[in-house]
């Protein structure tokens, strides 16, 4: 038998139904009426027992041995008796049947019962009888009614069994091999048959979605083939090169737009690879393609040189799309020519890199070149010297003649630096008036020396322009590599440092790097970081010092000093900050910080008896003079409840020297609001008079270097001071200006100052700058304050 046919397997499985389910069923069955039959057996034995203990009573109280025997044989005849015992109580009689029979002997079921007898006494106990039932056997109580049973239920399985195999050999196996015989059909002859079956049952169902499909595939069939000729027709008519390959790269398809552009035909280059068509120069670049099979469709570009039939060679572009279905590469490419746009690329990354005013490199141009020398010198084992030149005096050449002049200026100057090079060397401007030349040399310290030089000297002749005779000249820094300097940046970088440590010193020169100048550019680095993280982190505090009433000794007001507290470091140097905020230009928000932390601290010391009226000086950068800052300074105030009357903005003479409207307006509106306007380092600049009559200046500060001078120790030097001094003061007074002498940092400053009239004063001697936390406390130990 065919153990792999679905007949086989149903008989198999009704075969393995038959022997785990109801042979068990069957043994059940004789275990479950054999079980019935004894207990009959048991139940009967008990009746019987209890009928002959009656009998037993009177023979027994009577010692009547033959009765007893006689009531005892009866009992044995019964065939489920095997063993008859009946004992007198008080071992008179003691019989036992069969005769000589042990109770070790004896194998089944034990029942006894005691043996009564109704005297004149009342019931008396006079024996007990026992019976041995026989033990069972299997089919010893085995009826004909249940072989009948039995026979009949065998004989329903048989039949039951005949009709499902016959009935799946109708319904099941017959539609199979219908199905099976219409898919080897198919599968040989190609074309696409039926199942010959109709039913409403699954398999009438498997056999119409059967059909049903191969008609469907018949259609699609049909439909795939007039797709493959469609597409085959566009793929030859499309306006475009097209070509496919292998997994060999051999070409496979071409279409007939390129075998027109190219001149080939179409038998000579089906089969071929497709690099033998291409220039021995870029053949590389080709085969170097990716070209690993995805599941998703991966596109590579790639531009190469192609060589056509007529010996022309064009820039084509490839794009090349392939793809992995059912293990099988797909691949389709349109070539294009990009002669044109490659020889327009190649002119517009010449204008890309080049300086269009001077035909010098640009800084992308420059930076480009300087990468390839440094891997070619880094191969070489050779040097570098890079010359950072930066004009001397030429921003006002600009903005005075005009952008035209400057322009012709830089040309002029572009020819100059050209004549004192070598042909070797790379010359661009980074922009503005800023060249740079890249000098490779075997001794490149000595050989950039001797050409810096000349440069220089030759950027000191005059120039005409215009009619216009203009004198100029150059600051150089030196850097090289790979001494000083290991990446392109770096050796930027240090030519940098080196031309800037040049125009600090005189400019007009050549100055070699030197580690000195990264160090110092290394803390102003440092300083940066301090500042930015001391923004983000709050670790800008403000300060306050004192402003004395000379006369009363009493504190009149407080002026804000910026101070950065480190966690590490402490307090650093205001100076520094202040200096490298106004050269980054995070002074304006170092200002802003500041000044609302000052205006807290004096909210806060109000609250002390005779501050009440105490005002707030606060310095402001020019770089903080703005528009905004009315806005900002009145939005701070109102935040504190501190009028605009107690607060003194202090600005130097530079905030006022270029006489700006808007600088002007930004005054007046301060001014209006009641704010008071401080003229900072009073006498030490050549204009400030006339800074008097022209803003509105409510307070003048003495600098602290006459302050200091009014002890010094040459006498006529003290006597020149106190006639400025004393000249302020008067001029302060007849303009209803206030006056604060700064530094005062000795009893006699105070005396000097005293005497000579002067309100106000401020310095160490009278207060230190410090925290508004220990000035409170001081103030409310020494409130009211005098001098003594």
């Amino acid at each position: 038998m065919n153990t792999h046919s679905v007949e086989s397997r149903f008989i198999l499985i009704v075969a393995g139904v038959l022997l785990l389910l109801i042979a068990p069923l069957f043994v059940l069955f004789f275990h479950l009426s054999n079980e019935r039959a004894y207990r009959d057996v048991v139940d009967h034995g008990q009746v019987l027992l209890k009928a002959n203990s009656l009998a037993l009573g009177k023979p027994l109280w009577d010692f009547d041995e033959e009765s007893v025997r006689q009531i005892a044989r009866t009992i044995l005849a019964d065939g489920s008796v095997a063993a008859v015992r009946v004992h007198e109580i008080s071992g008179g009689l003691d019989i036992r049947l069969p005769d000589g029979a042990d109770e070790k002997d004896a194998s089944g079921l034990l029942l006894s019962t005691p043996v009564l007898y109704h005297s004149v006494d009342g019931i008396k106990t006079v024996g007990s009888l026992e019976v041995t039932i026989r033990r069972r056997e299997l089919l010893a109580y085995f009826q004909i009614d249940d072989a009948v049973y039995i026979g009949i239920f065998l004989f329903s399985i048989v039949i039951i069994t005949a009709a499902a195999i016959v009935g799946n050999r109708m319904m099941v196996t017959r539609p199979l091999l219908r199905l099976t015989h219409a898919i080897e059909a198919t599968r040989r002859l190609g074309s696409r048959h039926l199942v010959d079956w109709v039913s409403a049952d699954e398999m009438g169902t498997l056999a119409a979605n059967f059909n049903e499909m191969q008609a469907r595939l018949a259609q699609e069939e049909n439909d795939l083939k007039r797709a493959h000729a469609r597409t085959t027709r566009i793929y030859n008519l499309t306006p475009a090169k097209l070509y496919s390959v292998d997994d060999d790269d051999r070409l496979t398809a071409v279409s007939d737009y390129w075998l027109l552009a190219t001149g080939y035909d179409r038998a000579s280059v089906i089969g071929r690879p497709f690099a033998d068509f291409l220039d021995e120069a870029t053949r590389g670049i080709y085969e170097g393609r990716r070209r690993h099979a995805m599941e998703d469709v991966e596109s590579d570009n790639v531009t190469v040189k192609f060589r056509c039939a007529d010996g022309r060679v064009i820039d084509i572009l490839i794009k090349e799309v392939q793809a992995v279905e059912a293990g099988e590469t797909l691949s389709l490419a349109v070539m294009t020519d990009v002669t044109e746009l490659k020889t327009a690329e190649e002119r517009n990354h010449v204008q890309a890199i080049t300086d269009h005013l001077t035909g010098l490199l640009n800084r992308p141009g420059f930076e480009a070149a300087l990468d390839r020398a440094l891997r070619q010198t880094a191969e070489d084992g050779g040097e570098l010297a890079c010359l950072l030149i930066d004009l001397d005096r030429f921003k006002p050449i600009n903005d005075n003649l005009g952008h035209a002049v400057g322009d012709e200026v830089l040309r002029q100057i572009t020819g100059r630096i050209r004549a004192q090079v070598r042909s070797e060397d790379k010359v661009g401007r980074l922009g503005g008036d800023e060249f740079v030349v890249l000098i490779p040399a075997a001794k490149a310290k000595k050989a950039a020396l001797q050409i810096s030089k000349r440069i220089a000297s030759a950027c000191t002749k005059p120039i005409f322009v215009d009619g216009n005779r203009l004198s100029l000249s150059a600051s150089i820094g030196i850097s090289l590599y790979p001494s000083q300097a290991k990446t392109a940046a770096e050796l930027l970088q240090k030519s940098d440092l080196a031309m800037y440590a040049r125009k600090h010193n005189g400019k007009n020169g050549t100055k070699l790097f030197d580690p000195v100048m990264a160090s110092l550019a290394q803390e102003r680095l440092k300083i940066e970081r301090y500042i930015e993280t001391g923004l983000s982190e709050g670790w800008f505090e403000a300060h306050l010092q004192p402003i004395v009433d000379l006369e009363s000794g009493q504190v009149a007001g407080f002026e804000a000093l910026m101070r950065l507290n480190h966690p590490d470091h402490g307090l650093l140097p205001p100076g520094d900050i202040i200096r490298v905020a106004e050269e980054t230009g995070t002074i304006k928000q170092i200002g802003e910080r500041v000044f609302e932390k000052a205006v807290a601290h004096l909210a806060r010391l109000s609250a002390l008896p005779g501050l009440e009226d105490a005002y707030l000086a606060v310095n402001v950068s020019p770089l903080q003079f703005s528009a905004e800052l009315p806005a900002s300074t009145f939005a701070v105030l109102m935040k504190w409840g501190i009028t605009p009357s107690r607060i003194v903005i202090e600005i130097t003479e530079a905030v006022l020297m270029h006489d700006s409207p808007d600088v002007r307006e930004v005054l007046e509106a301060l001014s209006t609001s009641g704010i008071k306007i401080a003229l900072d380092d009073f006498g030490t600049g050549y204009s400030s008079l006339s800074y008097l009559l022209h803003f509105p200046v409510n307070t003048i500060k003495i600098d602290q270097s006459f302050t200091r001078s009014l002890t010094d120790e040459d006498q006529a030097v003290r006597k020149k001071v106190r006639m400025l001094v004393t000249g302020i003061n008067t001029v302060a007074h007849e303009l209803h200006c206030r006056i604060i002498a700064e530094g005062i940092e000795t009893e006699g400053q105070l005396k000097e100052l005293r005497a000579m009239g002067v309100s106000y004063g401020q310095g160490f001697h009278l207060g230190r700058p410090q925290p508004v936390e220990t000035i409170e406390a001081e103030l409310k130990r020494a409130l009211p304050r005098t001098i003594g």
